[in-house]
């Protein structure tokens, strides 16, 4: 017979390993499979920081996993002593003209602001004075303005992940990594896992396999999400005067709807001046996949970031591009999450809540996970398939 648990959870990056911690929390049985030992590279789950904000721009109906993430990440920090979470504000900025959307979103700006007023948020308007008084290192032009609130911030993903297994782990969870799933079936109350290493068999499966959930899905339903290629950079700034500007107390993380193709987003400096300042922008025209994925940055890519979105717009930093890394979005239309039943199988859950702004969300959307398998929590309906 095959080994034997509550749930079993497919996948171990950001909503993976918190549905899986949430379920120990909850003294459920539970196996935590990945096909690599996260916290890793080679899916969405890494790159030193994530923003983090309540006040969200895709939809105000995203701000309750934010703040519920928040209060999460703060008691692991007291649990494990590790800093997860940093509040350093966030600016949303913009301006006259045509600007690139955000997450599909043409006035991020003023949806954001929208979403903060719903949140009951404490916020600001900036105008491009006050943004050069106060945040020199961005170089915004007349007529921009600014969102800003001071609960946002950044988290760091590894470190989440790693603290959120570790916990898991203490808690009695199972976690079998470099382990790869080749399929998975339910048959009456019951589903088995099958592994290159073992088959195994639990009262329900949550499937948080990120780029890889496509794989694991029928054509019909794959079709929903689209994989796309993103990268990271981290340019040097010019030198130790230039790269003070971007301190946490001076430089907020950021979304820039700048006069460009692409929005910019991006962090403070969290290291000294030879670690670089983290800054990228998101593309949604070329599909990809996991497997097939090109891994590595080119030094004219980096060359390209730097003259189109970088030295225009934030002339403290230099063009040494001190490293670059490749990042995957799995998208759902109008940058939307699923977290839903599968629509053949109620004993499978599925967790797709990526969509370029997911990690934030990902602590309270394990917790969700975990009570739609231990209390019978029901799908919300604006999450699901079927939501149109």
């Amino acid at each position: 017979m095959p080994d034997s648990y509550d749930a079993i959870v497919l996948g171990l990056g950001a909503m993976g390993a918190a549905a899986t911690y949430q379920l120990a929390r909850r003294g459920a049985k539970v196996l935590g499979l990945d096909r690599y030992a996260p916290p890793h590279a080679m899916g969405s789950t890494h790159g030193d920081t994530r923003i983090t904000r309540i006040a969200c721009g895709e939809g105000p109906e995203y701000s309750a996993f934010a703040q519920r993430s928040h209060e999460i990440w703060r008691a692991l920090e007291a649990e494990s002593g590790r800093e997860l979470l940093t509040q350093n504000g966030m600016l949303v900025l913009a301006g006259p003209g045509e600007r690139a959307p955000s997450h599909g979103v043409a006035q991020f700006l003023q949806a954001t602001v929208d979403a903060a007023r719903l949140a009951g948020l404490d916020y600001q308007i900036l105008d491009s004075a006050t943004l050069r008084q106060r945040h020199p290192a961005f170089n915004v032009a007349d007529g921009d303005s600014a969102y800003h609130d001071r609960v946002s911030g950044f988290v760091r993903p590894e470190r989440c992940i790693e603290v959120q297994l570790d916990r898991a782990k203490a808690l009695g969870a199972a976690l079998h990594l470099d382990e790869r799933v080749v399929s998975f079936a339910q048959t009456g109350s019951s589903v088995d896992v099958a592994t290159d290493r073992a088959t195994y068999r639990a009262g329900e499966l949550i499937v948080a396999a990120g780029a890889w959930l496509p794989d694991f899905l029928k054509p019909a339903l794959a079709a929903t999400f689209t994989v796309t290629r993103q990268v990271l950079h981290w340019f040097r700034a010019w030198d130790a005067a230039a790269h003070a500007a971007f301190a946490p107390e001076r430089c907020p993380v950021y979304i820039w709807q700048v006069p460009r193709p692409q929005v910019i987003y991006g962090f403070p400096a969290i290291g000294d001046l030879e670690e670089g300042v983290k800054i990228a922008t998101e593309q949604e025209l070329v599909a990809t996949t996991p497997d097939s994925v090109d891994r590595t940055v080119s030094a004219a890519e980096a060359s390209e970031m730097y003259e189109t979105y970088v030295a225009p717009f934030f002339p403290g930093l230099s063009p040494t591009c001190v490293r670059s890394k490749v990042c995957l979005y799995t998208g759902v239309a109008r940058a939307r999450f699923i977290i839903d039943r599968h629509p053949e199988f109620d004993r499978i859950a599925i967790a797709s809540t990526c969509s370029g702004h997911g990690f934030k969300h990902s602590a309270a959307i394990g917790e969700i996970l975990a009570e739609m398998v231990t209390a019978g929590r029901q799908p919300d309906p604006r999450f699901t398939f079927a939501a149109r």
